[in-house]
């Protein structure tokens, strides 16, 4: 490659030839391209980009040169390991590595590769005068070599982030559970010895209600992470009373927030086959951010309708600021999903989890859920559920 940084040509070469005559073009290209993969890349240093690009190709032209039979061949194309070869994996691995570790999704690190394979084929077939049969073998040859370091680098990023999800799930189910569980038992002794004061009383039933409601959601975030957010959530179901799980949720944030005011009201019949636990969860999630969100002194009221005979309807409701329209319609996102939702300038952002968690649940009950909100009539938040 001359000083300039352009193409040398090298005459009727092979692939392997022209890949380390012009790797300093080959990399400013890769660069140049992995710049465009924002916001990951911004403000990585040229170094950073290019990290272990220069192995991947010196590994690649190595490999084009090599003796290989057909099995290793598709082997190789597989990502499978070729016994001897001498394509190194660490390359691809570290360079997954790197890319993980500076914020690249997989998506971003695998259009890396496309843009390499078209780039190089591009620039050394318009220096070809003719394709011979060793071109196309090498053409051949190279797609290989590409696909095994596609495969080796996204199975070390997923193996990576694996590895890392495990780690979280160890360190939620033991060092958060055991504070929770300590406090559960604290609280459950306390209830048992007894005290003549009724509020101390209150406040001691409160104390294990919650406590227990705390370790089920964190069940719940452990299903939830096993299962890679979203993939469904076991349930339950039991005959149930919803009138009952609603006010017994409403007494416990009343316990919690002193003087606010959660009106709960039913009509009809509020029983059917429901996991109570899963549906104490939503239940919870919902009235807290009503009381969140309301405006001062503003009261909550929770409504049980079950008039039809097929099911039950619940809303939540409460004043504050509004919604925005096109919000209503991706709150129920998840958050691992990049969605960040801004329910109001006063209140910030929502990352959408507690929500999205609600959604999956109604959902596991073969129910819907779904939001209203405007200036004028406050904000309502809908749970229709089949009673079977």
């Amino acid at each position: 490659m001359s000083d300039s940084g352009k193409w040398v040509s090298q005459g009727q070469e092979r692939l392997a030839d022209f890949i380390r005559h012009n790797q300093p073009a080959i990399i400013k290209e890769w660069t140049d391209f992995a710049r465009t993969r924002s916001p990951a890349s911004d403000g990585m240093s040229k170094l950073a980009l290019e990290d272990h690009i220069a192995d991947i190709l010196k590994f690649i032209a190595e490999d084009l040169e090599s003796p290989q039979t057909a099995r290793e061949r598709v082997d190789k194309s597989h990502g499978l390991t070729v016994e001897d070869g001498p394509f190194s994996q660490s390359a691809a691995e570290i360079h997954s590595a790197l890319r993980l570790a500076d914020g690249f999704d997989i998506d971003q690190m695998v259009s890396e590769y496309r843009a390499l394979r078209a780039s190089v084929v591009k620039q050394w077939v318009a220096k070809q005068e003719s394709l011979a049969s060793t071109d196309v073998e090498d053409l051949t040859r190279f797609n290989e070599a590409i696909d095994q370091a596609v495969t080796e680098s996204v199975a070390h990023y997923t193996k990576t982030i694996n590895n890392s999800r495990n780690l979280f799930l160890g360190v939620l189910g033991h060092d958060l559970r055991n504070p929770i569980g300590a406090a559960s038992m604290a609280a459950r002794w306390m209830a048992r010895s007894g005290t003549s004061d009724p509020k101390q009383a209150k406040v001691v039933a409160e104390m294990v209600l919650t406590t227990d409601r705390a370790t089920r959601i964190l069940d719940d975030l452990l299903d939830l992470t096993r299962s890679s957010f979203g993939t469904g959530i076991p349930v339950e179901k039991a005959k149930m009373d919803m009138a009952r799980l609603c006010h017994q949720i409403a007494d416990e944030l009343r316990g919690i927030n002193a003087g606010q005011i959660i009106e709960v009201t039913h009509q009809g019949d509020p029983t059917g086959l429901w996991d109570a636990a899963r549906m104490g969860q939503v239940l919870s999630n919902l009235m807290g951010n009503a009381i969140q969100y309301s405006e001062a002194s503003g009261a909550v009221t929770v409504a049980i309708s079950g008039l039809d005979p097929e099911g039950v309807v619940v809303t939540v409701h409460n004043f504050g600021p509004p919604i925005p329209p096109e919000n209503q319609k991706i709150i129920f996102q998840s958050w691992m999903r990049g969605q960040e939702v801004k329910v109001s300038a006063e209140h910030g952002t929502h990352l959408g989890l507690g929500l999205y968690i609600a959604r999956l649940i109604v959902e596991a009950h073969g129910g819907e859920i779904d939001v209203t909100s405007d200036q004028k009539s406050g904000t309502t938040f809908t749970l229709r559920l089949p009673r079977s």
